[in-house]
């Protein structure tokens, strides 16, 4: 093993030992300390990886926004081309399904007191998801039809935004109204 997979193992170690430690204790009550003796490590060791705790955090928020993005990712890879509608039903069910599982860090983000880092974790996600749609699916979109929307990447962000604070306040949207929200913000040739 070399010295790189060496910093990426311990790194994946430090930051599995502090989402345990934030599922089990809460962000706020979880210290360095608590991270490093977790870890097995020493705390001048985490410092050696993470300046601060708020970096570990940044961490789980960035394995998190991988995840969704990855997630679209298949979703795209799947989809039938040329089949919009299939497309837009597809990916509304797994906007859902994203949203809507359930684990402990996740179930510590909707918390009133840790409204700071969903924002942070909603804003990751909106950019990451705007960057990959806009780079892959509007582009094959493109191929076959006229994109009527001025400002493509600004335009998935918000509807990505604009979607999960919707669903967030509305869980039970009708999946139609949510495929006709997206349908009419991207102009889209249904």
């Amino acid at each position: 093993m070399d010295l790189t997979s060496t910093a990426v193992t311990r790194r994946e170690q430090i930051v599995r030992a502090a989402l345990a430690l934030y599922e089990q204790k809460g962000i706020e009550r979880t210290s360095v300390k608590d991270i490093a003796e977790a870890a097995g490590i020493t705390r001048s060791l985490f410092y050696h990886y993470f300046a601060r705790k708020e970096d570990v955090t940044d961490a789980i928020l960035d394995f998190y926004t991988e995840g969704f993005v990855a997630a679209i990712r298949e979703w795209n890879e799947a989809r039938t081309r040329l089949d919009v509608a299939g497309a837009l039903r597809d990916c509304v069910k797994l906007l859902r399904e994203l949203l809507f599982e359930r684990d402990a860090f996740r179930e510590l983000l909707l918390k009133d007191e840790n409204a700071s880092l969903y924002l942070q974790f909603l804003q990751r996600a909106s950019e990451a998801i705007a960057r990959y749609v806009t780079d892959s699916t509007a582009r094959d979109y493109a191929r076959y039809h006229q994109i009527e929307i001025k400002h493509t990447y600004e335009t998935f962000y918000l509807l990505v935004f604009g979607l999960i604070g919707f669903l967030r306040q509305h869980p039970d949207a009708d999946d139609q109204v949510l495929e006709d929200l997206i349908a009419d913000t991207l102009h889209l040739d249904l």
